[in-house]
């Protein structure tokens, strides 16, 4: 995906990091224009919101003691902090957290929270904490995660999580052993913890796989040309007023000295907000999104930011109906029925202060279980509601939730640890299909002992014939659903996004010579859609197959020029082409690929990703020079980019340039000391050229920067083994077969040196 950013279940994409091993062979095709020009983007609404725009939580109370005493006492107001014993739950009593290779020791020195690593034949190390996320308060499972801080200015999270359910250390394992969430054991061993050395930090950076802005208030992480290092600041870790609220230093300053008036109280009122856009604060960080553009802070335009809908592209988070089908979050409710026929939003059922429940009336309910969130509008049901559920008054099968809102663990995570979360597609059960799926149905999760076949016969002879699927459900699960995929003339833009991006992976390619009439009428139906992300993939769509028909280059250019948000429409159109790009070059189809990249230009002429997706294309390729001159054009759209600078030393190296590729290489880590490809690099070409000194001190800075660099590991045990430094060449090559088990070379240098140097 072109988005740098990752979810929580990140992917690589446009912002693809420099080849450890340099280019490969290839041609690739001439780039090409359209028959006409887009007209010239716009500049991107300007960030008007900055961080002293924030007055944090407490003045909030000084007028609104109620709201502010009970956000204090909510999830959110105790959603992490730093480090003392009201924030943490986990057991910080210096026990050992055992893995099959390695000790971890949560402790208490000094007033002090920390972690101490101890690995055979490596130095302890420590970890101080310095911040605090989760407390566990969540319904179906809870954790708390742990921060520290690094030398290059990140806050990233710590490999080992605590779980409040389960009571027990666990890690992801998803990214290396594929599965999931584990309980820490003697029989694993610390490399099956997938963010060990700790790799996501907070805050959205492109250079890493990361959490966004969610995991705490008003954060920002950026890299700061000027001192060489990221910059990483919040208010605070918990979610805080101004979290939903947007900054309010203005609002407190007008209400301290009297001066509000009518239409102006120097804050955004949220209190009479449509569905869409009271859903869309609560998506800021309970829904899936892709990045847009970087530096989002509450108050900025959400929608220039992020993309709810695009995680879909080239994945598959949900199933046909939305569900939860690997990991996703809340904003699976754009699929349920209360929302697509109905008015229901967050607000409809959760209080959002004190993060309690009440009906649709605002009157405060008991539970997150109580059956007014549902009868409320749903009034018929409360009357002899056995005769609907079938099950005994007061009992767990006559809830409401039980069977429409089940807690369902969520597949990526795995069953190890819990983390089930209520279903917000609102579904109706539906025993046979939810098992054909591989979901433990609401009935299923009651009644173990029953097939699914027994249930679904049940739920039949009870209710009758069960409400028909919606159409872009059946036409998800058909293997030859073809333009039944696309249904401009619907309401349910989830779905749409994701049938459309089927539809376009599987029968569209490249300025194809022709469309059927009735697929580019739905196609043009789709690009006039009100959902934002459903307009950009269809004109996406219609760019890629057709978008040198002069009909269809018109359409195209009067949705830009007609368009009410320009740019963060343009910046959905080229993360849908750069995807188009990133897929065919993976898949090796280059001609394509750069088709998709030049159309991306198209829109977007000043995209320093895209020219740097180009240019990892023509290096892939081996065209050096075309790859040069991609990355050139990159540096000066944009000149803060130490990985492109990496990805054009390679291509001047394969240019026959070394010594362009080394200055190039040394520009890269004078921008930035704490890249781990530069310095990697950098040490590739001291060791080619016999260097073999300087290649060490490379790959020390290399590893140091990245202590999981497995390949820069093994490189520097092969340098030192050349400079007959063999005890050192031996700690380096057992930490290469530790973050490359699989490598052979590796373990092979590891065991002939244990044999010549025995007792180390």
């Amino acid at each position: 995906m072109i988005s740098a950013a990752h979810t929580c279940v990140g992917r690589a994409g446009l912002f693809a990091l420099a080849s450890l091993l340099g280019a490969c062979g290839g041609e690739s095709s001439p780039r090409s224009q359209g028959p006409e020009s887009f007209p010239a983007p716009l500049a991107p609404p300007a960030e008007t919101v900055q961080p002293s725009d924030f007055a944090g939580a407490e003045p909030c109370a000084e007028c609104h003691a109620e709201q502010y005493s009970a956000w204090a006492r909510s999830t959110h107001g105790r959603a992490g902090g730093e480090p003392g014993p009201r924030v943490v739950i986990a057991p910080f009593d210096g026990r050992a957290i055992r893995f099959a290779d390695a000790t971890v020791i949560p402790r208490i020195r000094g007033g002090s929270y920390e972690f101490v690593v101890r690995q055979d034949h490596f130095e302890e190390q420590v970890f101080p904490v310095v911040g605090v996320i989760g407390r566990a308060h969540m319904l179906g499972g809870g954790t708390q995660g742990f921060l520290t801080l690094l030398e290059d200015g990140t806050e990233r999270f710590l490999p080992w999580d605590w779980s409040g359910g389960a009571a027990v250390w666990f890690c992801n394992s998803g990214s290396r052993l594929d599965r999931g969430w584990v309980p820490i054991d003697e029989t694993m061993s610390l490399w099956a913890c997938g963010d060990w050395p700790p790799v996501r930090p907070i805050g959205t950076v492109d250079r890493f796989a990361n959490c966004q802005e969610c995991h705490g208030s008003q954060i920002q992480t950026r890299f700061d040309p000027g001192t060489t290092a990221y910059e990483t600041t919040y208010t605070t870790l918990q979610v805080n007023c101004e979290s939903c609220h947007g900054p309010a230093a203005r609002h407190v300053e007008m209400a301290r000295a009297g001066t509000f008036v009518d239409s102006d109280i120097g804050l955004a009122s949220l209190a009479w907000m449509e569905k869409d856009a009271s859903l869309g604060v609560c998506f800021r960080c309970h829904g899936l999104k892709d990045v847009v553009r970087e530096g989002y802070l509450p108050g900025d335009p959400f929608e220039e930011h992020f993309a709810l809908k695009f995680p879909v592209l080239g994945d598959r988070p949900y199933f046909a109906d939305a569900r939860v089908r690997s990991f996703a979050y809340q904003a699976t409710h754009l699929a349920s029925a209360c929302y697509l026929e109905g008015p229901m939003d967050c607000v409809s059922c959760h209080e959002p202060h004190g993060q309690g429940y009440w009906d649709i009336n605002r009157a405060p309910l008991a539970s997150p279980f109580d059956d007014g969130q549902c009868t409320a509008c749903h009034q018929s049901k409360a009357i002899e509601p056995e005769r609907h559920t079938f099950h005994a008054p007061g009992s767990e099968g006559s809830r409401c939730v039980s069977c429409h809102m089940p807690y369902l663990q969520h597949p990526e995570v795995g069953p190890g640890v819990p983390f089930a979360r209520s279903d917000h597609t609102i579904p109706v059960p539906r025993p046979a299909f939810d098992a054909s799926l591989g979901i433990t149905s609401a009935c299923a999760g009651c009644h173990e002992d029953r097939s699914s076949e027994a249930l679904e016969r049940s739920a039949r002879a009870w209710w009758g014939e069960l409400k028909p699927q919606r159409p872009l459900v059946q036409a998800q699960l058909s293997d030859s659903a073809g333009i039944d995929l696309l249904r401009p003339d619907l309401t349910d833009p989830l779905l749409q996004f994701q049938a459309l991006s089927r539809f376009l992976l599987q029968s569209l390619g490249p300025d194809l010579p022709s469309l059927p009439p009735e697929t580019r009428s739905r196609l043009e139906g789709l690009a006039r859609s009100p959902d934002l992300d459903v307009r950009a993939l269809a004109l996406a769509a219609l760019h890629w197959s057709r978008g040198d028909d002069p009909a269809v280059r018109d359409l195209l250019v009067r949705a830009l020029v007609e368009s009410d948000a320009p740019s963060a429409l343009r910046g959905r159109w080229v993360l849908a082409l750069g995807f188009l790009g990133d897929q065919n070059r993976d898949a090796g189809s280059y001609a394509r690929a750069e088709r998709a990249y030049d159309k991306a230009l198209e829109i977007e002429p000043g995209s320093a990703s895209v020219w740097t997706a180009l240019g990892q294309l023509h290096n892939q390729t081996g065209n050096s020079a075309a790859a040069v001159r991609a990355f050139r054009e990159s540096l000066t759209l944009d000149p803060n980019q130490p990985v492109v600078l990496v990805n054009l030393a390679l291509a001047l190296e394969g240019a026959n340039d070394p010594a362009g590729a080394r200055t190039t290489l040394e520009q890269a880590t004078r921008l930035n000391p704490h890249e781990p490809l530069a310095w990697f690099n950098l040490g590739n070409l001291h060791q080619r050229a016999g260097r073999l000194d300087d290649a060490v001190l490379a790959y020390q800075r290399a590893t140091a920067s990245d202590p999981g660099l497995g390949r820069g590991w093994f490189e520097l045990g092969r340098t030192l083994f050349r400079l007959e430094r063999f005890p050192e060449a031996l700690q380096a090559a057992r930490r290469a077969v530790e973050f490359m088990p699989d490598h052979a070379p590796s373990r092979q240098m590891m065991e002939d040196l244990e044999r010549a140097l025995p007792g180390r």
